[in-house]
This record gives structure tokens, C-alpha cells and sequence, in this order.
């Protein structure tokens, strides 16, 4: 095995790094335009053409997404970890304000519906993704600003909007009519008065940050899971399966619910009109196509529930889940990261879905171990979850990470599983040995290709990448790029020693005594996309590989307690569960 511990050497990066830290310290608040130069000279593999005066639209897209809907407006964003913290710099009652979410972003955010946009942070990762975000939204914007400045662009964009508009304004402003419709898509029916707020006025933000010491993450991850264990006081004594996934897939697989609530699901899919679903249906049914109708219908069913028309079957839902022990657990203040204690024994293998009843056996009855479910956390949010968790519950029995991640050797839905893991928050490079292998997965994965024994690298936020930094890595043959996996294992370090976890070293964790695993799915491919990076959405497809680590990891669980029930020695990390 090649232990070289990379090296990126990116002074940019840490430039700019440095750069927005050292004024954030500051008691009052910074101008945006303070950090462009530092972000420019960055030379972003998401950024590409921050320098050029050509708009770069794969930057304002990718930015559009993480950010709140309402950014055309804001003058002022501010940043906090708690109520408290707001309230002691002016701001009272944030949370009657209007709450604003990102489309790509699990960020609790308030807008007062002038000019200040107020945001909750949870850890340091939320720092290094909100300030390049904000940084090339403002470029950008006054980029498209210069274009649409001009009196006959300003006369045209007042003028009543036409079929041909798009076409006309691209040939005026010399932007491609497709990267126009990207943004009209991203910005929906705000397209144009968005446009018409360009042309009115430069971008000028300020940021301000209240507090963001360690002491202060930490408390705010402490209320968070004061909450959960105020809903279920048990955790503090029983064993825990702890998964960080997403708030869906765990849950419809055990619950089975649009499986049984088909027609209901089919009903809202003839009323929508998605001809590109309507197809997919029709060639799963014809069994033309490979995709998994059990599948289908649970992405349908986030559809369905996001309608006025599915509150009362989203109610069901709710009910149907809490009779068989499975419990949603909302958060509060800086934490959006939805809980979901699930109570094994209690769970009914009739509801469950049919690739995992045959796992789970009628002894599961006879568990005490609970199954703790998070929506995954961003960056170094997932040390701190995970190290309060494992200190306030009875056992850790095991722990099981699925997220996203970018390949640079992969396709677009393919299932990467690393055994290297090198993060950079700490410099350590993690040794492990992942309970999972490519036969957990392959029987369910209809389209992509499992890859195991890769090597990961946890980086510190999606624009703090340029192609030397890429290029690094790949030559080190790290081909896995996410954000969790690298926070998670320094939390595991500390639950198996007796001491903070180091930095800057070789780290072996092939004697961890509870089950880790560690699936991601392959949601981006950065050598091959260039300078559209992160710019796309994986939508229904995104479907196989989620369900197909779901799986795997329910499996495994439920394997694994199996065999604690009877008194069998545990698996070991990589055996193989059927």
C-alpha cells in the first residue's frame, strides 16, 4: 500500500484561507471585495475564469444553488452560532423572519426582507463554504453588472419579455443563449428581474461573523443532541448503529411506505405531467430499462409530499413510521441535520422493502440496539456530531458514513469504498478497514460500478480546489473526494484513544472495536467536467447508487446485531454478511 502522504502546497489557497479568517475576526463588518483578489488568484477548478472579464456562468450557477434564493436583494449577510448570538448584535427575532433555503445547501437561513440575510453556521466548514460562494457570487454579478449596464440593455430588459428575448439579450451582452438558460433555470421565475437588479446597481456585500470559537461549536452541537435525547431518553443506555446518510432513503426502505401507497404515487405521476418519468415508468414496467421500481416510487414520493395535495399522505406516512418505532427528531438553531431514532426491535419485516426482508430475521425482535440516522453533516460539523453522540450513548456498535463524492477515475453514479482516507483539517492520513467491499453493493447497483480499496480525500469546502491541487492527489492515486469521511475518522480516533487525535500523521485504525464502513456515490467527475464542475444535478439518477449503500448498510446492521444476539463472535471488518 502507498502511505506518501500528499502534499498540495497550494499558497494560494492558503492565502486566501488566511486571508478571510483574519478579517472575520473583526467586530464589525468586511466587505466582500476585501477577499477577490485573494479568490481570483486562487485559480478555482470551480472558478476557472474569475479573472476574465467574461462572465463565468458555471461559477454563478454552482453559487446560485448554495445560496438563498433571495441573494439579488441582500446587502448584509451575518453569521452566527445560536439566538443569543444575534440578538447581542442587533439583530432580534431572526426566526420571524422570513426562513430561505438553498437548493444545494442544508443552511438555516433568515432574510428580513429588506437588505440582511442572517445565517446559522455549525462549524468552520460552514465558513469555507459560505465565503468563496458569497466572494464569486459577487464577481460574477458585477461581471454580468458591466454587460447589462448599457442604456439600450437597461431600455430592452424594461421592455414586456417575448419568446425571442432570451436569443436577443444573448446576441446584445455576447453571452451564449445556453449558458443564459442555465441561469434561467437555476433562477427560475426571478430570471429577469435578477437581470434587471444587475443592471441597476454593482454587488457590493458586507460580512459580518459573530463569535465561532471552538467553545461555541461545540455548545451548539451539545443543544443539538439535547434534543434528541429529550425525545428519546433511552439512547443514554442502549446501544447505537449510527449512520450518516440523508433523511429518506433508511427510512423508506424500513417503513416500505410508497410501496404500499403505489397507486397514490402513480395517481400524482399521470397528473404531473414529467414525460421523462412518466417514460422511465413505462420502460420499468415493460422491464426494458434495469432501474428498480421500488426505487421509482421512493423518488416519487419525495415529490409527492413536497405538494399541498401529499400533506395528508406525508401524514400517514409520519404515523406509519412511528408504529413501528422509527422517530424523526427536528432541529433546532445552527443544526439542520434532522435526527431519526429507530427502535429495531419494534420494526416490521412485512413493510419492509423486498430486497430487505430476507435480512432481517425474527430474533431482531429480542434487540435492545437502536438505529440512529443523520442527515450528514457538512465538513468538520461531522467530528463534532459524532463525538457527542458517541459520548452519551450506551455502546457504539457500529458506524456507517453514505454521502456524495467526486471521482476522478469513475463515471457519474458509480459507488467508490476507501480504505485511505486522507483529510485535510488534520493532515492525518486514516487507515481502515471498511466493513464494506464491492459485493456489498454490486447486487443492487443496476447502472454504475463499485470500486473498492480506493483512496478518499476529505477536503476542506468544494471551491478551495484548483487543478494543481487535483492533480496531486491523482498522482498519489487518491481518487475520492468528499468532505465528511476525514472529520468522521478523527472523531473515531478519540473514541479509541485516550487522547486528542493528532495531526499530521499516518493514522491506523484497523482495530476500531465497533463495525466502519464507508460508502460514497460518485456525483461529479471534475478532470472530465472542466469548468462546469459541480454545476449539474444528479436528480433521479442519483436514485440507484443511494438505495444500493442503503442497502448495504441496513444489511450489515442487522447481520451484525443477528449475530450479537446469539452470542457469535462479531463480523470483522470486510466479511462478508450473506
Amino acid at each position: 500500500m502507498d502511505r506518501t502522504v500528499p502534499r498540495t502546497g497550494s499558497e494560494e489557497i492558503e492565502l486566501y484561507i488566511r486571508t478571510y479568517y483574519s478579517l472575520l475576526r473583526t467586530t464589525t463588518d468586511i466587505q466582500v471585495r476585501t477577499l477577490e483578489e485573494a479568490h481570483v488568484n486562487m485559480g478555482s477548478s470551480l472558478h476557472p475564469d474569475a479573472r476574465s472579464v467574461t462572465p463565468d456562468i458555471s461559477a454563478l450557477v454552482y453559487s446560485s444553488l448554495r445560496l438563498p434564493p433571495c441573494m439579488d436583494k441582500i446587502d448584509r449577510v451575518v453569521l452566527g452560532l445560536s439566538p443569543e448570538a444575534f440578538e447581542q448584535a442587533g439583530l432580534e427575532s431572526i426566526e420571524r423572519w422570513t426562513p430561505v433555503d438553498a437548493k444545494a445547501r442544508r443552511r438555516r437561513s433568515f432574510f428580513d426582507g429588506e437588505h440582511t440575510l442572517a445565517v446559522y453556521i455549525s462549524s468552520r466548514s460552514d465558513i469555507d463554504d459560505l465565503i468563496p460562494l458569497l466572494t464569486a457570487y459577487q464577481v460574477e454579478w458585477n461581471k454580468l453588472h458591466s454587460l447589462l449596464g448599457g442604456e439600450q440593455v437597461r431600455l430592452f430588459l424594461s421592455t414586456p419579455i417575448s419568446i425571442d428575448s432570451l436569443a436577443v439579450l444573448s446576441q446584445g451582452i455576447g453571452v451564449p443563449i445556453e449558458d443564459l438558460e442555465k441561469l434561467s433555470n437555476v433562477w427560475g421565475d426571478s430570471f429577469w428581474p435578477i437581470l434587471q437588479a444587475m443592471a441597476a446597481d454593482r454587488k457590493r456585500m458586507r460580512i459580518r461573523m459573530l463569535g465561532g470559537s471552538l467553545n461555541d461549536y461545540r455548545r451548539t452541537t451539545r443543544m443539538w443532541w439535547e434534543r434528541v435525547a429529550e425525545a428519546h431518553p433511552e439512547t443514554e443506555h442502549r446501544p447505537v448503529y449510527f449512520i450518516s446518510s440523508n433523511n429518506h432513503s433508511i427510512i423508506n426502505l424500513l417503513s416500505g411506505f410508497p410501496l404500499r401507497y403505489e397507486e397514490d404515487m402513480l395517481t400524482y405521476l399521470e397528473e404531473s405531467g414529467d414525460g421523462s418519468l412518466q417514460q422511465e415508468w413505462e420502460q420499468i414496467e415493460a422491464q426494458q430499462v434495469r432501474s428498480s421500481r421500488e426505487n421509482f416510487l421512493y423518488y416519487l414520493s419525495k415529490k409527492v409530499f413536497a405538494t399541498d395535495l401529499g400533506q395528508p399522505l406525508k401524514e400517514k406516512s409520519l404515523a406509519a413510521e412511528k408504529s413501528i418505532g422509527i422517530s424523526r427528531v427536528e432541529t433546532g438553531y445552527s443544526f439542520d441535520i434532522e435526527a431519526q431514532v429507530i427502535d429495531i426491535r419494534k420494526l416490521n419485516p412485512d413493510w419492509m422493502d423486498p430486497r430487505l426482508r430476507s435480512s432481517a430475521s425474527s430474533r431482531l425482535a429480542d434487540s435492545d440496539a437502536l438505529i440512529i440516522n443523520i442527515d450528514y453533516p457538512l465538513g468538520v460539523a461531522a467530528y463534532l456530531v459524532l463525538t457527542q453522540t458517541a459520548s452519551r450513548v450506551g455502546e457504539m456498535r457500529g458506524l456507517y458514513v453514505l454521502g456524495k463524492a467526486a471521482t476522478l477515475n469513475g463515471r457519474i453514479g458509480d459507488v467508490l469504498i476507501p480504505s485511505v482516507i486522507h483529510d485535510e483539517h488534520s493532515q492525518n492520513t486514516y487507515l481502515i478497514r471498511n466493513c464494506f467491499n464491492a459485493f456489498s453493493v454490486n447486487e443492487d447497483l443496476m447502472y454504475g460500478t463499485v470500486l473498492d480499496n480506493q483512496k478518499a480525500v476529505s477536503v476542506r469546502g468544494t471551491f478551495l480546489q484548483t487543478p494543481r491541487y487535483m492533480d496531486v492527489f491523482y498522482r498519489e492515486g487518491y481518487t475520492d473526494i468528499e468532505m465528511e469521511a476525514g472529520s468522521f475518522l478523527s472523531g473515531v480516533y478519540e473514541l479509541t484513544r485516550p487522547k486528542r487525535y493528532p495531526e499530521n500523521e499516518i493514522v491506523d485504525l484497523h482495530s476500531v472495536p465497533f463495525d466502519l464502513g464507508i460508502l460514497h456515490y460518485a456525483s461529479d467527475t471534475p478532470l472530465s467536467k472542466g469548468k462546469n464542475l459541480g454545476a449539474g444535478s444528479l436528480s433521479y439518477y442519483g436514485v440507484d447508487p443511494t438505495y444500493a449503500t442503503s442497502l448495504a448498510i441496513l444489511r450489515r446492521i442487522f447481520h451484525t446485531e443477528e449475530r450479537h444476539l446469539h452470542g457469535t463472535p462479531p463480523l470483522s471488518n470486510g466479511q462478508e454478511t450473506a
